[in-house]
Order: C-alpha cells, then structure tokens, then sequence
C-alpha cells in the first residue's frame, strides 16, 4: 500500500464536445514509488480517433462512409465512437468474444455487428472474421476497411498520449509495460518518446498460443486474453521496438487482475492483470526506472470468468517467471526472454534463431508507412 499523498488542489474541468475527448486520455495512478498505472476506459479510442481523423484530413473517406473492421471487443466500440463523433456509418465484425453489453453499445451507436458463431479456438475465429470483411467488401466495395492489425495510420492517435506520459512523467528513465496486442498502442507510445531522447524500454505482454512472438506451440484452455495475443501475423507489430518478452497463462493475469482491486481498488480487464504482475516484478529489479503500465480497459467484460472466481486467484506475491534465453526454452506458466530489439519473422515461426539476429534502432514512421 502506497503512503497517503495530499489531493491535489482543484482545477477547472474542461467541458468536453464529445465523449471520446472526455475518454481518451488515460488516469495516471501512483502504485507504487516506481510503478505507474495509465487506466483506461477504452485504450483505443486514441487509435479509432487518429485514424479516423487523418482518413478524413487525407480524404481517403468521406463524411457518411461506411467503416468496417474486426475486433475482440474495445477497437470495435472506439471505431463506432469516433464514426459517431465523425458522422460515419460503422459496421463490425465481432469476435465471438463481444458479450451482449458490448454487442448493446456498439448497437446504439449505429453501428451493425456481425458477430462469428463459437469457435473451437481464437485463430478459427480470427481468420472467420476476415473471411466475412473480404466477403463485405466484395459486395459492398464503398465500405473502408480500417484494418487495425496492420494499417500504421492507428499509430498516430497515440502521439497525444506521448505527449502526456512526457508531460507527467519527465525525469526518470522510462519502462512501459504492456500488452502487445495489435502493436499499435506500445509502438504508437515509445517511437515519440524515444525520439525525443527519452531511455525508453519497452516489455510486452503475451499470453501463451500467440503466433506474435513464437508461442503458437502451447495452448491454454482458460485464455479469454484475446486482444493481447494473436493467432494470425499482425504487420502493425514491431518487434524491434521490444526489449524484453513475457509470456504469461490465464491463471498468472487473473493474479495480476485480482491483486490489482484487491490493493489498488482499481478494476481492470486481464491485459491490465497481466501487466500488473509483470511490472511488480520487474519494478522490484530495476528501481531506478519510472515503469508505466497500459491498462487497456475495465474489467466488466470479466465480470463472471475472472473476478467472481476472486477465491482461486493465486497469491501475486508468491509468483515469479522463469528466465529463457531462447524460444525454444518457452513455457509455461511465465517466461521471460530478453528481446533486445531483434526482429522476427512471423511467418517463419520454425526457425526461432531468427528471434536473435540484430538489426538497427527503430526509426520513426515515415510518410510510405503512415499511408501502407
């Protein structure tokens, strides 16, 4: 438990034109004297914004187009917000994992949904959904497909977050932790920071059967982590942004997730959870670093398969990763592997070694890769 501060002394607050400027930016709270958690509502409403936003500067949509993509559930509800907010029509394609309140909102707002039948696992569902947006294209090619996994124009929302983090968090070298996901959110975040000069490291967050960073051999019956992970390759992913790796089961973010509101009071999603436990870990190893943890959302959506089973949660205290220094020494529940920036090539998974060739600092995004 963190030592009682004094409350701030009240400010002005800004009344907002839209709820997406009321939810874009993250809370910052203080977990510990190195660890900070950046809470979000909806971590993608600074993508969906951005993106949305620089289609309509560049023209390459239209006021009254329609937008489509798929999604596991916050970048599906981000674009039907920024559609809202923009005057465009919004049409998703939701993973089987879209509950009915998610499925309720995003309804409201205008947009239609197609949601995929259950599915015998994450990569049937995710290479189903692409399936049907090709399929929609086909027969409406009017529509824009967002492509989220691997369009770069979702790195430019989160440049306003970089301007926060610098802002509140100027001095100390900086260790983001977060789950990686599409890519978009970590890249989106440390690229302006490392290109101001800041000692930025980044570590990301998997769950086990993500093809992202070479644990496609394992499978975890629990897994509901779906937007940390990724069955199918993501270009958006940069695996040279990374300095370190960990990959954890369900068990270990529900910890994380449970231990959270159990000390903090906050409730958050199992990418939050996650996250959580990592930096604990590594924050205790390296006090002389600021660590920023990404609290992509809330924990609603894990209402009944994580937080009302808080009675199994394991103990965070008593957890540890075990130490690899090669995918091939990957298991589970919890490794960790020193990445150092290398890339990968995903579509090559059998050859592991690639994950240790060296390549050259990453570079900001050019003008070529905002428009891929």
């Amino acid at each position: 438990m963190t030592p009682t501060r004094a409350a701030p002394a009240p400010t002005a607050a800004p009344v907002h034109e839209h709820i997406t400027d009321a939810i874009k930016a993250p809370d910052l709270l203080r977990l510990s004297d190195n660890v900070v958690l950046a809470r979000f509502e909806t971590l993608k409403v600074y993508a969906a914004l951005g993106a949305v936003r620089t289609l309509l500067e560049r023209g390459t949509v239209k006021p009254g187009q329609t937008l489509v993509d798929s999604s596991s559930g916050i970048y599906a509800l981000a674009l039907a917000m920024a559609c809202h907010r923009y005057g465009l029509r919004c049409h998703i394609v939701a993973s089987t994992t879209v509950d009915a309140t998610m499925r309720a909102q995003l309804e409201i707002l205008g947009a239609t949904v197609d949601q995929m039948p259950p599915s015998k696992n994450l990569r049937l569902d995710q290479e189903g959904r692409v399936r049907r947006v090709r399929h929609l294209l086909a027969e409406r090619p009017d529509m824009h497909w967002m492509r989220q996994y691997h369009d770069t124009i979702h790195y430019t929302g989160y440049r306003e977050f970089a301007d926060l983090v610098d802002h509140a968090l100027p001095d100390a070298p900086l260790t983001v932790v977060g789950s990686v996901g599409t890519g978009s959110s970590s890249g989106g975040l440390v690229q302006p920071l490392r290109g101001r000069g800041r000692s930025v490291r980044l570590l990301g967050v998997q769950p086990f059967g993500s093809v992202t960073f070479g644990s496609e051999g394992f499978s975890d019956p629990e897994a509901i982590i779906a937007g940390i992970g990724s069955s199918i390759p993501f270009d958006n992913v940069r695996h040279d942004l990374y300095d370190t790796l960990h990959w954890l089961d369900f068990r270990h973010a529900m910890a994380g997730a449970v231990g959270l509101l159990r000390e903090h009071a906050v409730f958050a999603g199992l990418s939050t959870g996650a996250a959580h436990l990592v930096a604990r870990w590594e924050a205790a190893r390296a006090p002389d670093r600021m660590h920023l943890v990404i609290g992509a959302d809330t924990g609603h959506r894990y209402t009944e398969r994580v937080f009302a089973r808080h009675h199994e949660a394991l103990d965070p205290h008593s957890l540890k990763p075990h130490r690899i220094t090669a995918l091939a020494d990957l298991a589970p529940p919890w490794s960790v592997l020193e990445w150092k920036r290398r890339r990968y090539d995903v579509r090559q998974p059998a050859a592991p070694a690639q994950a240790t060739a060296p390549t050259a600092p990453p570079t900001a995004l050019t003008k070529e890769d905002q428009a891929s």
